[in-house]
């Protein structure tokens, strides 16, 4: 039977992972990757070292599956978003750095642009807001400031690309040259509602039309890779970013339908249909994938610090020595006992937006113990998952049937278990933890053929354990409510007198 190779190119690594006809990984790679911070608030990655890693575990999963390129129908990438690459395309050599996408050189630059009213623009245009995590302003950055580099991009002598453009790129030896249509919707130059790149909005941002992918489907065969690379051509037919190729691999594929991944931070996407929404929460609106030609979107929102949290218990307070020791001690307390939790180290997301918001722990006793820490701690993850999911459905007025999870955090099954309780519907854990890997293969074995219609791509997928709602609703009341008074609390801190 044929197998499919997953790249899964994310941020601290690169993997590889072979997938058989039934969706079960057979076979996972991996190598660091890391991370350059040259400047205070500069990230960076070397593109070389991003490609080298990901050939090597290329490699390395398809020897540890036993199998030989030739037994490959096709190759799918997901990969870290908003992360920026310009090169030669005579050579293929970097011009520079990737600038990854925490960076944040190019704040200034948004606030410029706001200044000049050009928000509501990008907004209407691309259903993004105008910042510094998106691509648009880092590839303005790299043309003024590599030498020569705006010029070259003129005369059509350079390239640029996410992550997913890149390997694909140095996959296919320089012949494709394109970016899905799920990573181009998070560049701030790609028009959601035309769906094509803006002329208008590369105008606004000084970036040449000559520089940009090719925008093709997340699903279908766009090259063939060059057969020296693995032993054999194979197809590349998926390219997807990796909180799209996780809703996709989730199979979140029909509207109300809600994902989340629980990480440093959560990213919870829901599925909205065939046409973008307008988020009244400044939620981002973004394409999930392209098939066929035909677009289907998601909402987006980000829980700026969710594992962090339990990150800061362990290597900030000392109060637990590993990460999975935090269940058991929320687990040792009854409640909460009055003590709430806003774990706001950076600010706060959507839907409060609140950049002065900063961590605050309130209600603390004589009687507060480590437990109770841990358990308002595990309350704030499962509590800022709640406030994105009712923005979502504020704005689409679609009812969830679900909350579809995967990530290391959706292993603690007393935040699993909160989390039905505050959002009041079943949360079910993916039985497969390689959601976003799984999303790729499906996205790819659909473009080969390999599985034909939603319900084949819905038989990979499998449920684990189903968490019930079962905290009476006047509890919920009480903790939502004292929750809102410690957001109160929190807010604005930083900029107070």
């Amino acid at each position: 039977m044929p197998h499919i190779l997953a790249l899964d190119q994310g941020t601290t690594s690169s993997r590889a992972l072979v997938f058989d006809h039934q969706g079960m990984v057979r076979a996972v790679a991996r190598r660091e990757l890391p991370a350059l911070y040259p400047h205070p608030g500069w990230v960076e990655q070397d593109p070389e070292t991003l490609w080298a890693t990901q050939l090597a575990t290329a490699r390395e999963a398809l020897q540890s599956a036993g199998i030989t390129a030739a037994e490959v129908a096709a190759i799918g990438i997901t990969n870290q978003r908003e992360t920026t690459v310009l090169w030669e395309r005579a050579s293929g050599r970097p011009l520079a750095n990737a600038i990854v996408w925490q960076d944040r050189r190019t704040a200034a630059h948004c606030e410029r642009l706001r200044a000049a009213g050009h928000e509501p623009l990008f907004q209407s245009r691309t259903g993004l807001v105008l910042d510094a995590y998106f691509s648009g302003t880092k590839v303005a950055w790299l043309l003024d400031h590599v030498p020569g580099a705006r010029v070259r991009a003129e005369r059509g002598e350079l390239a640029f690309g996410t992550v997913d453009a890149w390997l694909a790129w140095m996959l296919t030896g320089g012949r494709a040259h394109v970016t899905d249509a799920s990573n181009a919707s998070r560049t701030l130059l790609y028009d959601l509602h035309a769906r094509q790149w803006s002329p208008e909005l590369l105008e606004v941002l000084g970036v040449p039309a000559a520089l940009l992918p090719k925008v093709v489907d997340s699903s279908g065969v766009v090259a063939e890779t060059d057969a020296d690379l693995l032993g054999a051509p194979i197809a590349l037919a998926g390219m997807a970013g990796d909180q799209q190729a996780a809703l996709f691999g989730q199979r979140c594929v029909r509207p109300g339908m809600v994902k989340n991944t629980y990480g440093t931070g959560c990213f919870l996407l829901m599925h909205t249909g065939e046409r973008p929404v307008d988020s009244a929460s400044r939620l981002v609106s973004t394409v999930a994938w392209q098939r066929g030609g035909h677009a289907e979107y998601a909402l987006e929102g980000s829980v700026f610090v969710a594992g962090a949290a339990v990150q800061w218990l362990r290597d900030g307070l000392g109060l637990i020595s590993g990460a999975a020791e935090v269940e058991g001690l929320a687990a040792s307390v009854a409640d909460n006992g009055g003590v709430s939790f806003v774990p706001a180290f950076t600010g706060l997301g959507a839907p409060h937006w609140d950049p002065h918001a900063r961590g605050t722990l309130c209600g603390i006793t004589r009687g507060t113990t480590r437990g109770h820490v841990a358990r308002a701690t595990l309350e704030a993850i499962a509590l800022q998952t709640a406030d994105i999911v009712k923005a979502m459905q504020a704005d689409t007025g679609l009812a969830i049937p679900e909350l579809r999870v995967d990530g290391g955090a959706s292993a603690n099954a007393l935040l699993m278990q909160l989390q039905a309780d505050v959002l009041g519907v079943p949360v079910v854990q993916a039985a497969n933890a390689e959601s976003t890997a799984l999303g790729a293969a499906l996205l790819a074995g659909q473009g080969v053929g390999l599985w034909r219609d939603g319900e084949a791509l819905d038989q990979r997928w499998r449920a684990g354990r189903r968490f019930e709602p079962a905290m009476p609703a006047h509890q919920v009341a009480a903790l939502e409510a004292q929750w809102r008074r410690a957001l109160r609390r929190a807010g604005g801190w930083a900029g107070e007198d």
